[in-house]
């Protein structure tokens, strides 16, 4: 089945680059060329490779993924990006989908009126933000059903949603399926702070103002967000707006616009720890840099 869902991809992307698929939010990709990791932020967001491989650095921790599991990003992370093995013989293929958080969330909801609210199991951490998941039956079919509507215009426009929402209460049944219900379903406090936070970037808020956002405090917020994002919410804030910056200065933004657009008063603040995460300043950092768009 993975091989027929790969088939089909691989006769509707011929050149590299990102496609729409006209069902919203599923695109399809393609990296025949080594781009090294540099700093991203994922959106909530489903990766499915199926060829060739991909790396996600993660707080020092690197995620590579294949063929052979999915990436499940459930909240807003900030991460460092690539496709460091992509070649033209063994080229990254793959289709990326944008998680509804509408529609995730009446999922969630809806699985955990049947089933009881999400439990982690005692002495371990909170599902992180970023997980990989094994292939299952379930996923592969919903899978297969979604990517073989292909260039069917009435065939997408009519079933598109519903055989988007089936893979989504696939990915809700998997492996990846605690972690994203613990974003989506009924207690997602630190998904919710998330959120807020990312909204508000350029505003300097607070731990306490994030807590209170939450209904949490300050100690209890503080220990369930590093363990969902492997950061206190300090790091995160930094990472985020540091992130966030460099992709606008990828994208072509002088180092002052971007600092003011994330947050930053003081330019000569932003140089120096953009300089302290990244190894160079933002004006070396820029020039090293070509802009090549990164697949998420």
């Amino acid at each position: 089945m993975k091989q027929k869902i790969k088939q089909l991809v691989e006769s509707r992307i011929t050149e590299d680059g990102m496609i729409e698929t006209g069902i919203k939010g599923v695109r399809l990709f393609k990296v025949t060329q080594a781009i090294p990791c540099a700093p991203a932020v994922y959106e909530p967001t489903l990766i499915v490779i199926l060829s060739g491989s991909k790396e996600a650095i993660l707080d020092g921790d690197k995620y590579i993924y294949d063929s052979s599991q999915y990436l499940c990003c459930s909240v807003s992370m900030p991460v460092e990006a690539g496709t460091p093995a992509a070649t033209p013989e063994n080229p990254l293929l793959g289709v990326a989908i944008s998680l509804d958080t509408k529609v995730m969330t009446e999922l969630a909801i809806a699985m955990e009126s049947v089933s009881g609210a999400v439990k982690v199991p005692k002495g371990s951490p909170q599902p992180q933000g970023l997980s990989l998941a094994n292939w299952d039956d379930t996923f592969s079919d919903a899978l297969l059903r979604l990517i073989q509507l292909g260039d069917d215009k009435a065939g997408t426009a009519i079933l598109g949603e519903s055989r988007l929402r089936e893979l989504y209460y696939a990915v809700l049944q998997g492996e990846a399926g605690l972690s994203v219900r613990g974003a989506f379903g009924i207690g997602n406090e630190i998904a919710r702070s998330i959120e807020y936070l990312s909204l508000n970037l350029t505003k300097n808020v607070t731990i306490d103002e994030l807590a209170s956002h939450v209904g949490m405090s300050r100690a209890v917020f503080h220990r369930k967000f590093k363990q969902a994002t492997r950061m206190s919410p300090i790091q995160f804030m930094k990472s985020m707006r540091l992130n966030n910056a460099a992709m606008k200065i990828a994208a072509g933004k002088n180092v002052n616009e971007a600092a003011m657009a994330v947050g930053y008063v003081s330019s000569s603040q932003f140089s120096r720890e953009f300089k302290r995460v990244y190894g160079q300043s933002p004006k070396q950092w820029s020039q090293s840099k070509q802009l090549i768009e990164n697949i998420a």
